[in-house]
């Protein structure tokens, strides 16, 4: 491929639909919306109609920017919420249709491999080991490496899973989050004995919507400018600060707090109950957040 002729990537998941259009150099624009694909997928165990179509109508606006970028080679893949649903065709079907390509149904193992290699990219092999943590709607990906992913998992722990599963009350109980936390800490020791070199990681790593907003929460970032927020340092102290902060306050309150979106506030508390889980079980100081991720890591494929 020609240096400079663009790529784009399509991301469906559980919460939110994204997409990156790039040419590796200095075209790099990043588009998402929240349309909660996965939304009552632990109820229901279906994809709902409206979440469907959500997400349909946020695939019809990328195709519009695909096109006006003249964009000739495209992926798309979905994940955890796609990979979960008895339904998924229903949803996989009419988005081939729509985007003229094949919509891919990544592993959770193709998914934390994908996070890892766009996450560290342009990172120093030799700062690491890095230990890369994608907070998802429906699953977290852990990968552990220096260059490339040694070891990696997906467990099915994610913002809208854990909210649907364990923080049923508004603002949530204490009970309630202790509860989340905990069972959080319960896949991190069945991942400490699968791989017990993955929580001695150098430094950890954070993507993801779960991590980009608890940094601009902390900042105080409105509006949202991911040039301040990739490579951002996000204490451990200043992590739980905000999971404070947000966990005591009802949904009306919470979003309201600058640098939340609105679209997110619902979902933010138990996205938090899985930061603090990773960084109190390995004691982990701090994170470096990061705007690169999976879509990076599959453009960089495409380039």
């Amino acid at each position: 491929m020609p240096d400079g002729e663009p790529v784009a990537v399509l991301d469906f998941g559980t919460n939110t639909t994204r997409l990156l259009v790039t040419n590796g150099r200095k075209l790099n624009l990043r588009m998402h919306r929240v349309t909660g694909l996965g939304r009552g997928l632990e109820q229901l165990g279906e994809l709902s109609e409206s979440g469907i179509a959500r997400t349909l109508k946020a695939l019809s606006e990328f195709n519009a920017v695909i096109e006006t970028h003249g964009v000739q080679k495209v992926r798309a893949v979905a994940t955890s919420a796609a990979r979960d649903a008895k339904n998924r065709n229903e949803f996989l079907g009419p988005a081939s249709t729509l985007l003229g390509h094949p919509l891919e149904l990544l592993s959770g193992e193709q998914e934390a491999r994908y996070g890892f290699l766009g996450a560290t990219a342009d990172l120093d092999p030799r700062e690491g080991p890095y230990l890369v943590l994608d907070i998802g709607g429906g699953s977290t990906e852990l990968s552990f490496g220096r260059s490339s992913p040694e070891m990696y998992r997906s467990v099915n722990m994610g913002s809208v899973r854990y909210l649907e599963q364990y923080l049923l009350s508004d603002p949530p109980r204490p009970e309630e989050l202790s509860g989340a936390i905990q069972i959080a800490r319960l896949h991190l020791d069945d991942i400490d004995r699968e791989h017990p070199s993955m929580g001695t990681a150098a430094a950890l790593i954070g993507v993801a919507g779960t991590i980009t907003t608890v940094a601009a929460v902390e900042i105080g970032l409105e509006p949202y400018d991911p040039q301040v927020i990739d490579g951002f340092v996000l204490r451990r102290e200043s992590a739980e600060d905000v999971f404070r902060t947000l966990a005591t306050e009802g949904l009306e309150d919470r979003m309201h707090n600058p640098g939340l979106e609105a679209a997110r506030a619902d979902v933010i508390v138990a996205g938090c109950c899985i930061l603090v889980a990773v960084m109190r079980h390995w004691s982990f100081e701090k994170c470096v957040v990061r705007e690169r991720d999976l879509l990076d890591g599959i453009a960089a494929e495409l380039l």
